[in-house]
C-alpha cells in the first residue's frame, strides 16, 4: 500500500487537481471537505470530477470529529480548506476567521495526538500587500504602502517620499508581510500556526505561498475566485470583464497543475520549516489577462471595461521570486500561460456559469469598500 495523504478542502479547485497528481505518483487520497455552497453551489455529494479512487470525508475543518476521523491512517497532510476571497474577507470577517484561523487549529490540535509525517499549508501571496520594489538607485524598498488620497486622485503607482516612481520588482520570500485584508492575515495566521507548531512537535511542516491559480474546475459562480475565472464568467455570459483602476497592475498567473506539482514535491522532498512562493516567475498585466482570454474564447470583439474605481485591500503590483522553490523543491514552472489559456478555453466550452460579479461589487460599494 501506498502513502495515505489527507487534502483538507481537497474536493475544491487545487485539491482535486493534487488528489489526480498524487493518485497519479502512487499515493492513496482522502479528501475533507464541507462542500461549501459558494464553491459548490449547494451540491450535496462530492464532484464529478473528484478522482473515484479518492476516498471522500464530508465534513468541517472546524469539526475536531471529523478531523480526527480523516486523519486515521493517514502518512501526510496537504491543508487546502480555507475561505478565500479578499473583498468579501472584509465584511464576513468571522466566518473568514473561523474557518481559516480556528479551522487551522483544530487541525493541528489534531496533529498533537497523532503527528503525521509531513504537513503542507496553502498560503497566500497577499501576505506580502505590496510586491517588492527597488527606487531610482536600484535600492530595494519593501514598505510600499498606497494611500487612500493617492487612489482617490487616480495615482495608482507607488512613489517614494519625493513622489518619484518606484519599479516593481520580483517578490521573494524575505519581503516583511504587509497584511492589507482579512483575508491576508488569516493566511499569514495559518501558516505561522502551522509552522509553529509543526516545529513545537517534530512535524516536519512546510508552507506554499500560491499566486494567482487559474485552470480548469475553478469556480466559475463564484465572485470571490481567482480573476480568470471571474473574466470567464463574464464572458460566457456575453458581459464585459470588469477591470480595476486603470489594468495595468501586475500579478503572477501560475497554472493549478504546476500548484499541485509543487504541493507534490513539498511532500516528497526533505526540506521543512520553509516557507516558499509557487508562481510563474512571470508578470501579466490585468488588462493582458482579459484580452488574452477573450482572444482565446473568440470573443476579441469585446473590450474589457475599465472602471477607474479602486477597492479596499487591492494592490498595485506583486510577482513571485520563485528561486527558492527552485533550489528547495526542483520546482519549475510547466504550463505557459497562452497554453494554459488554450486548455482553460476547451473546458470552458462545457461549461455554464451564473455571473455574480455585478452582486458582489455592489455589496462592497454599500459597505465602503470600493469606490
Amino acid at each position: 500500500m501506498g502513502e495515505r495523504v489527507l487534502i483538507t478542502g481537497g474536493a475544491g479547485f487545487i485539491g482535486s487537481h493534487l488528489a489526480d497528481e498524487l493518485l497519479a505518483a502512487g499515493r492513496e487520497v482522502r479528501v475533507l471537505d464541507n462542500l461549501t455552497e459558494q464553491v459548490h453551489g449547494g451540491a450535496d455529494r462530492a464532484p464529478d470530477y473528484l478522482s473515484p479512487e479518492v476516498e471522500f470525508v464530508s465534513g468541517d475543518v472546524r469539526d475536531a470529529e471529523a478531523v480526527a476521523r480523516s486523519l486515521a491512517g493517514v502518512d501526510a497532510v496537504v491543508h487546502l480548506a480555507a475561505r478565500v476571497g479578499v473583498g468579501q474577507s472584509m465584511y464576513e470577517i468571522d466566518e473568514y476567521v473561523d474557518t481559516n484561523e480556528r479551522g487551522t487549529a483544530v487541525l493541528l490540535q489534531a496533529l498533537i495526538a497523532r503527528p503525521v509525517r509531513k504537513l503542507v499549508v496553502a498560503s497566500s501571496m497577499s501576505i506580502y500587500g505590496e510586491g517588492l520594489y527597488a527606487n531610482g538607485g536600484g535600492a530595494p524598498r519593501e514598505d510600499v504602502e498606497r494611500t487612500h488620497a493617492q487612489l482617490q486622485e487616480h495615482r495608482w503607482d507607488p512613489v517614494d517620499e519625493q513622489g518619484r516612481a518606484l519599479a516593481p520588482l520580483p517578490t521573494p520570500e524575505s519581503k516583511r508581510p504587509q497584511l492589507a485584508s482579512v483575508y491576508a492575515l488569516s493566511k499569514f495566521v495559518q501558516e505561522r500556526m502551522c509552522l509553529v507548531t509543526g516545529r513545537a512537535y517534530g512535524i516536519p511542516t512546510m508552507a506554499l505561498r500560491f499566486f494567482n491559480v487559474y485552470g480548469p474546475r475553478q469556480a466559475l459562480s463564484n465572485p470571490y475566485t481567482g480573476v480568470l475565472a471571474i473574466f470567464a464568467a463574464r464572458l460566457l455570459n456575453q458581459k464585459r470583464p470588469v477591470i480595476f483602476e486603470d489594468g495595468l497592475q501586475q500579478r503572477d498567473f501560475v497554472h493549478v497543475q504546476d500548484i499541485a506539482r509543487a504541493c507534490r514535491l513539498a511532500l516528497e522532498r526533505d526540506c521543512a520549516d520553509a516557507v516558499v512562493n509557487i508562481g510563474s516567475g512571470e508578470a501579466s498585466t490585468i488588462l493582458q489577462i482579459a484580452e488574452r482570454l477573450a482572444l482565446a474564447l473568440g470573443r476579441n470583439d469585446v473590450e474589457p471595461e475599465i472602471t477607474g474605481q479602486f477597492r479596499a485591500g487591492d494592490i498595485r503590483h506583486c510577482f513571485a521570486d520563485i528561486g527558492q522553490a527552485r533550489r528547495l523543491l526542483g520546482y519549475e514552472p510547466s504550463v505557459k500561460l497562452d497554453d494554459g489559456l488554450k486548455e482553460l478555453t476547451e473546458w470552458l466550452a462545457g461549461q455554464a456559469a451564473e455571473d455574480r460579479f455585478d452582486q458582489a461589487r455592489s455589496e462592497l460599494m454599500q459597505r465602503g469598500l470600493s469606490a
